[in-house]
C-alpha cells in the first residue's frame, strides 16, 4: 500500500532506500503460466527435464518475468504524493539481468528512491532504482530503472 506523504518530504527521500519488501517464492506454474502469456517456451523455463542437464540443473525464470514482479513489489512500497489521483508506468530507464532465478528460489526488491521530477499538468515523474535479489545469494536477478507518473 502506497504510504502518502507531502511532495516536499518525498523530494527529502532522493537518493535512500524506501523499502524492502518480503521474499517471494518462483514457482514452476507461474513460469509456465508467463511462458504461455509471452509465447516464450524456450526449454530453459519450461522442460524441467531438459533443465536439469542444461547449464543451471534445473529451470529458470524468464528475465522479463522477473522484471514484471517490479509492480507488485512497488504496490507495497511505494511514496506518493498526498492528493494524488493515480499513477501509471512510464516506462524503464535501464535494465539488467546478473543472475538467473532458479525455479523454487524466493526473490525480493530494494526500492531506492532516485529522482523525483515535477512536470506541467500536474504530474510528477518518479523514479525508483530496484534491485532484485535472490535469497541466499550475493549478486542480484536483476537492477532496474523504473519510472512512475503520479497525476495530483
Amino acid at each position: 500500500m502506497a504510504k502518502e506523504l507531502p511532495l516536499e518530504d518525498i523530494k527529502k527521500l532522493v537518493g535512500t532506500e524506501v523499502y524492502v519488501s518480503g521474499w517471494k517464492k518462483i514457482e514452476q506454474d507461474q513460469i509456465n503460466q508467463f511462458a504461455e502469456a509471452t509465447e516464450d517456451h524456450q526449454w530453459i523455463h519450461v522442460d524441467p527435464e531438459k533443465a536439469a542437464k542444461g547449464p543451471f540443473g534445473t529451470t529458470i525464470a524468464h528475465g522479463f518475468l522477473t522484471l514484471s514482479h517490479i509492480p507488485f513489489f512497488s504496490y507495497q512500497g511505494a511514496v506518493s504524493p498526498v492528493g494524488a489521483k493515480m499513477s501509471i508506468n512510464y516506462g524503464l530507464n535501464k535494465v539488467r539481468f546478473l543472475n538467473p532465478v532458479a525455479v523454487g528460489s524466493k526473490i525480493r526488491d530494494r526500492i531506492v528512491l532516485a529522482n523525483v521530477e515535477e512536470q506541467p499538468g500536474g504530474r510528477i515523474l518518479i523514479t525508483t532504482t530496484h534491485t532484485i535479489e535472490i535469497e541466499g545469494q550475493e549478486k542480484p536477478a536483476c537492477v532496474a530503472e523504473s519510472l512512475g507518473l503520479v497525476f495530483v
